[in-house]
């Protein structure tokens, strides 16, 4: 996030600042801003440095970006991906994806101002975020021949995913927890059949501790800010992918990436299938379901469509 405050405060804010909070507003000494009578009227009250503005700067651009990133990729994944026959099964509510969508909105303000901590951290520096690719030094391990800091970021993207993988495992699995299920996750688990717009249609306080182990990593662990922009973007798409109802099924990848058909049977069942990317954890954690063919709930829908057309009532 300090990436996109930094190109947001070029383009847009500091003049926006300079046009509302303007330091000639401010012509009183000892104001804490060191500027010069000259430059004035140039210059606003609240630099960048200001935690004030960057809180204020922060959640526009995170509602802004959340609600773009949800919009666009969920609107492509149901558009282009998504089987409206899905919507055909008898446990697809009715206004499903209306309601989705308005949880979805709901949530956002709140998890917004549950994660502004986070990103207010990285923007101020308290985070292992660093800029430059020669910044990270591998000497102490070995001469990589001046590609010690490409490899760090190949080995660092890598351990992004298995680190949150894994803790976005154990979160998920404990919000499976009796004595938090109701009043936290139970509302994701409301759409049986999913569409992409569910992808964040949660209790915000259920949404925002998933997203936890995104902000610990660059907390605990150096990352190039450019790398943690684009993965972080990335696990917003996949977590609308995954929510697709896709039960395509026989590809090799099954067996170690968590995909839409893991995903899927998720919601059908509950308990199984908690990883965010990968199978490994729920292997290890015993709570593995292979997406089999058998299982597609696209199945139902054509039972009923045959039973329809057969002019019966229910299914036998």
């Amino acid at each position: 996030m300090d990436l996109i405050l930094e190109l947001a405060d070029t383009y847009f804010f500091d003049a926006a600042y300079r046009k509302f909070v303007p330091l000639a507003a401010f012509p009183f000494e000892g104001s804490g801003f060191n500027a010069t009578t000259t430059v004035e009227s140039t210059l606003s009250a609240w630099p960048r440095s200001y935690m004030p503005r960057q809180i204020l700067s922060l959640t526009i651009l995170t509602l802004i970006g959340i609600h773009v990133l949800y919009f666009l990729f969920a609107s492509l994944s149901y558009y282009l991906i998504f089987n409206h026959d899905m919507m055909l099964h008898p446990r697809f509510l009715p206004n499903q994806v209306k309601q989705e969508i308005q949880t979805s909105l709901k949530a956002f303000p709140v998890m917004t101002l549950l994660t502004l901590p986070w990103f207010l951290g990285e923007v101020r520096g308290w985070s292992k975020l660093y800029s430059n690719v020669d910044d990270f030094d591998l000497s102490f391990i070995g001469n990589f021949g001046g590609w010690g800091g490409w490899v760090y970021m190949a080995f660092s993207s890598v351990w992004f995913l298995v680190f949150t993988d894994y803790c976005i495992y154990w979160i998920h699995r404990w919000l499976h927890h009796p004595l938090v299920y109701k009043p936290l996750h139970k509302p994701h688990h409301k759409w049986i059949i999913p569409t992409p717009f569910a992808s964040h249609a949660f209790h915000p306080v259920d949404g925002y501790l998933q997203s936890v182990p995104y902000h610990l990593y660059v907390v605990l662990f150096p990352m190039h800010r450019l790398l943690f922009l684009v993965l972080f973007v990335a696990v917003n798409f996949w977590a609308i992918f995954i929510h697709d109802s896709d039960m395509i099924t026989g590809h090799p990848l099954e067996n170690f990436i968590n995909g839409p058909a893991h995903h899927t049977l998720h919601h059908i069942y509950f308990t199984v299938n908690y990883g965010q990317y990968f199978t490994w954890a729920d292997r290890t954690g015993n709570s593995y379901r292979h997406p089999d063919a058998t299982l597609d709930p696209l199945l139902e829908v054509k039972m009923q469509e045959r039973a329809v057309k057969e002019g019966k009532t229910k299914l036998e």
